[in-house]
């Protein structure tokens, strides 16, 4: 060969390695300028720094127990995040074994995962995936959306690629796998790993166990065809590979995953959290209604008004978990077992049952005024559908699921026969507050807020009877005229009204001589709170109760001394626990903060305090219904449920036995119980079965019972502390006639 075609030669193979080259760094130009234009967002937005910082999801709002237990959250995902600290350590090393094995060695990217699924494509034997943890967060933060093209889906990978090197730079391993359980989906309305624990375990994350946390980790990859409740058989299986996989990779023995892949499927604690079920369902939506009045009042750094379905406050309350749980057992163990089946065989075999004394005209008009209250109606009236096609929709059998102490019961009638056998049950409430920082500690509006909505805490007005009495003894109490020792005839007193005409209350006991208004208040006389109203006017004892809280409308007429007026529960409580706190009204209280999803404090609360008597005055008054348990309509209380600590307290009970009230004051706790009907011509025909003492006192008792039992509450049964008052008399054992010392004296309206 010559030189000159040796050098013709090596200038083509120089050319060919240049052309080479210049291929290889075109190549090269173009994917460094193609992932900076991804990045930059020339292909479409991408998340920025701050988004990084910030991911947007939907995080549900927590409702908070004063002892630290979720009551319920409202969202529109349930779904709340924890910290990786808040994990158990079972959580990331199951997750890790079945999704990302290289976790801790990538940047985000797995190259040989890459290749791995790109070897398989080219050969047809397609095995596993190439996304790790960190790109499936990517993807959870930032989703692709539905129906993209094959190109636009890979540029949407090559997105995802970019974001999780982001990711990887600005978070630590342990923030991306906390982030990646808080934003991924577990089936059953549970999205994050904290609603998960709560939803199939009732765990908090930290509690569960290797085998909860194996069975978890399985269900991210498919929660259909993984879920435990649904598909139990898939479930376990793929369990048992997370254990094995788990073991392979060092987390656990091998005798381990053997020992615990034997253990069967638990899910006896399975409940999935809505708005109807779960603890004081009553008291969160009450406070779903503060909250949102709040929530346009209140807004964020940027201006824009919070939000509590997305927004993820943590909203913590003045409820005390345990003696919520007290509270509506109380209710469901004496409702459901001892009152309505009285109640029901009190009322069998009469006609129109349980509508006392009404025609058939009266009882039908109560069930239609009933059924126009309906959402079913509502939605039929707004869509144009005319009357009396809604009557024959109300009148035509169709399935349905009803109450019943027993249980759910699914049957088949028509919505009308529905609403008719509503009416025939009890209701109940119960508001527990913690008498000096008015905590709101126990709330029960209703039987069950998935077939009762309406809340008879705060939403109802009630008739309240002789509750209303240690008002009216209480405003004489500050006139240092009165003591409870004070005697005073035991005869009618006629009030004469603005008319000219006389007004005096029929009285349930008997009379003559005298009666200290200690004895007067134990027996609910009604004629010695006539003579009482008489002296001080309708007028001031209106005003003394406005002191105490109460804002219901209240007319003017003497008959309020017998509790004529309809009043809220919560305002009747509110204002007794006055009496054990000295005097001083402290307003209701359900919530102490509120936090954001970051745990900093947006705004805390403080109790809302005024004098409303002098603290001697309200000493006497405990004083006074002391007597009403001692010996008096709540003797029961000693006679029959055995308490023997020193208790203040009044029964009520309303014309024809509508409401049955029983109000008990202990030094730490103000609780009030109401039972009656929804409609107040449903009650017992019979005052020594539907007077509060029969019908409300027995569930205070049996509440008071758990809550002095559970140590850890620690509920003082000492005595009410009296007042520094130098050269006053505060003994007031005075007793008309001791002899009635365990009678129980019939309260009547």
């Amino acid at each position: 060969m010559t030189d000159k075609k040796k050098k013709a030669k090596q200038q083509g193979q120089s050319n060919a390695i240049k052309n080479l080259w210049i291929i290889f760094g075109s190549v090269l130009l173009f994917i460094i300028l193609f992932f900076i234009c991804v990045a930059v967002g020339i292909f479409g937005t991408m998340p920025s720094f701050d988004e990084l910082e910030n991911p947007r999801t939907n995080l549900a709002t927590e409702i908070i127990s004063a002892d630290g237990k979720i009551l319920g959250t409202y969202h529109v995902e349930n779904r709340s995040n924890v910290r990786y600290a808040e994990l158990s350590h079972y959580m990331p090393e199951a997750l890790i074994s079945i999704e990302d094995e290289r976790f801790t060695e990538h940047s985000g990217i797995d190259e040989r995962a890459l290749f791995r699924v790109a070897f398989g494509v080219l050969t047809g034997r397609k095995k596993g995936g190439g996304s790790t943890i960190t790109q499936q967060l990517a993807k959870n933060l930032f989703p692709r959306g539905e129906n993209l093209s094959k190109p636009k889906l890979v540029l949407r990978k090559f997105q995802e690629w970019i974001t999780a090197t982001k990711l990887e730079h600005n978070y630590s391993k342990e923030e991306i796998i906390a982030m990646y359980l808080n934003t991924v989906a577990f089936g059953h309305n549970a999205f994050g790993i904290r609603a998960a624990a709560s939803t199939f375990f009732d765990k908090k994350p930290i509690e569960m166990n290797v085998q909860e946390c194996a069975l978890m980790a399985g269900v991210v990859n498919a929660p259909t065809r993984y879920s435990p409740i649904r598909n139990p058989e898939n479930s376990i299986g793929r369990r048992n590979l997370v254990l094995q996989k788990m073991a392979e990779n060092g987390f656990i023995s091998q005798a381990e995953c053997d020992s615990i892949s034997q253990i069967p499927l638990d899910m006896s604690h399975f409940n999935i959290r809505d708005h109807n079920t779960g603890q004081a369902t009553y008291f969160r939506e009450f406070l779903r209604g503060e909250l949102n009045d709040w929530a346009k009042n209140t807004t964020r750094a940027d201006g824009t008004p919070y939000n509590i379905y997305r927004d993820g406050l943590r909203i913590y309350t003045t409820i005390d978990s345990r003696m919520q749980r007290y509270a509506e057992d109380a209710v469901k163990e004496f409702m459901g077992k001892e009152l309505q089946p009285l109640f029901n065989s009190h009322w069998k075999g009469y006609k129109n049952a349980p509508f006392s004394n009404l025609t058939a005209d009266e009882i039908d008009h109560i069930l239609e005024t009933a059924m126009k209250r309906t959402d079913r109606y509502r939605s039929m009236k707004n869509a144009g559908v005319p009357y009396d096609s809604i009557k024959a929709v109300f009148s035509r059998p169709v399935q349905m699921t009803v109450f019943s102490w027993n249980g759910p019961i699914d049957t088949v009638m028509t919505p009308m026969d529905s609403i008719r056998y509503y009416k025939g049950f009890l209701q109940a409430s119960l508001v527990s507050i913690e008498s000096h920082t008015g905590h709101v500690k126990a709330y029960v509006g209703g039987l069950d807020y998935r077939f009762f909505k309406y809340d008879h805490v705060t939403q109802a007005r009630r008739q309240v009877g002789s509750t209303f009495k240690p008002f009216l003894y209480s405003y004489a109490m500050g006139d240092s005229e009165f003591t409870p020792c004070t005697k005073i005839p035991n005869i009618p007193y006629n009030i004469e009204l603005p008319d000219g005409r006389f007004w005096s209350p029929s009285n349930g006991g008997g009379g003559g001589g005298e009666i200290t208004l200690k004895s007067a208040l134990a027996q609910s006389n009604n004629w010695i709170s006539a003579y009482l109203m008489n002296h001080y006017g309708p007028e001031a004892i209106i005003t003394h109760v406005r002191r105490m809280g109460v804002e219901s409308p209240i007319d003017p007429v003497p008959s309020i001394c017998l509790g004529s007026c309809d009043l809220k529960l919560i305002e009747m409580v509110g204002a007794m626990s006055t009496f054990a706190n000295q005097g001083v009204y402290v307003k209701p209280m359900f919530i102490t903060r509120i936090e954001d999803k970051n745990g900093n404090v947006i705004q805390r609360f403080t109790p809302e305090e005024s004098e409303a008597m002098n603290e001697i005055a309200a000493y006497k008054t405990i004083e006074l219904m002391k007597g009403v348990v001692q010996s008096g309509t709540g003797v029961r209380l000693r006679s029959l449920y055995g308490f023997t600590n020193p208790i203040a307290g009044k029964t009520g009970t309303t014309q024809k036995n509508s409401d049955g009230y029983f109000m008990g004051i202990t030094p730490d706790l103000t609780t009030g119980v109401w039972v009656g009907a929804e409609d107040r011509s449903v009650h017992f025909r019979s005052t020594r079965l539907g007077q509060g003492s029969h019908t409300a006192l027995p569930i205070w008792a049996i509440y008071m019972k758990k809550v002095y039992a559970d140590q850890s509450l620690n509920i003082s049964k000492g005595d009410f502390p009296k007042p520094y008052a130098p050269g006053v008399n505060l003994n007031f054992n005075c007793w008309q006639d001791d002899s009635n010392e365990g009678i129980e004296f019939i309260d009547e309206f």
